[in-house]
């Protein structure tokens, strides 16, 4: 494929702490409208690949370019507004909001009205505010919760406030849709309705980066992946490729690290 297909490209990341080497020399292309994954045993890595990526790690060195253009992702909000949205594997709801309300903050991430606007609720900034809840509103149905839109968030249950952290990362319009174990805690029924749900984000036009301790979920989902291993790429290619590569039988039979 060429670059204009590439949504993400990231070359040759370093992350260090004292004398720890987490990454090393860690790159990858993710394809647009693809689900790609990212796995590894226990402390590969992956979490800590992530979090450079979004913005809570600042690398040593690397090169980022999202949809063609350069990005640092020295700072989660810079991030955000270059067009990348994450959840996290602990799920961070703000807890005592109701769903919309929760969805409703991510979108603010592309409000325009100013501040002044805001203490005096101009005609405008009522209008904007007014889309907000509509789209806000969209999203939930979207994801399928939308009956739950008025549920105080610490009240829904384990597989909706999932659903619930994917809503409102997509309410920042993100170009690349970056998912921590979304199915983490969900029984089969709920990581059946997950994978459905992402692959018709994927076809609606979101690229998914994913990182994902269930193997077979993952192999399913991917159209490419990364294995990740001590902080170094161990293998990359279609699931069909990893799975029969030597080098990752090696690291998933002979234990995972803690």
């Amino acid at each position: 494929m060429t670059q204009e297909n590439i949504m993400l490209s990231i070359k040759g990341v370093n992350k260090s702490f004292g004398g720890l080497k987490a990454l090393s020399e860690v790159s990858l292309d993710v394809h647009k409208n693809t689900i790609y994954g990212l796995i590894g045993p226990n402390g590969a890595g992956k979490t800590t690949f992530f979090n450079v990526i979004t913005g809570l790690y600042e690398p040593d060195s690397g090169e980022f370019i999202l949809n063609g253009k350069h990005y640092e992702p020295t700072a989660v909000h810079e991030v955000a507004k270059a067009g990348i949205a994450r959840t996290f594997q602990n799920i961070r709801l703000f807890g005592e909001m109701t769903a919309l309300e929760n969805v409703m903050v991510g979108r603010h991430v592309r409000t325009k009205g100013s501040v002044l606007g805001s203490i005096f609720r101009t005609k405008t900034v009522r209008k904007e505010e007014a889309d907000i809840k509509e789209k806000a509103m969209e999203l939930l149905e979207y994801v399928g919760i939308g009956q739950y839109h008025d549920y105080v968030a610490r009240n829904l249950a384990y597989g909706i406030q999932r659903r619930l952290e994917i809503a409102r990362a997509l309410a920042t319009e993100p170009k690349l849709l970056a998912l921590d174990e979304p199915a983490a805690g969900m029984n089969s029924t709920e990581k059946l309705e997950l994978t459905q749900l992402l692959r018709r984000i994927s076809n609606d036009g979101t690229t998914i980066l994913i990182i994902e301790h269930d193997v077979k979920l993952i192999m399913s989902l991917c159209n490419e992946m990364t294995v990740l291993d001590y902080g170094k790429i161990l293998a990359q290619g279609t699931p069909e490729q990893v799975r029969e590569n030597p080098a990752v039988i090696e690291a998933y039979i002979g234990g995972a690290k803690e």
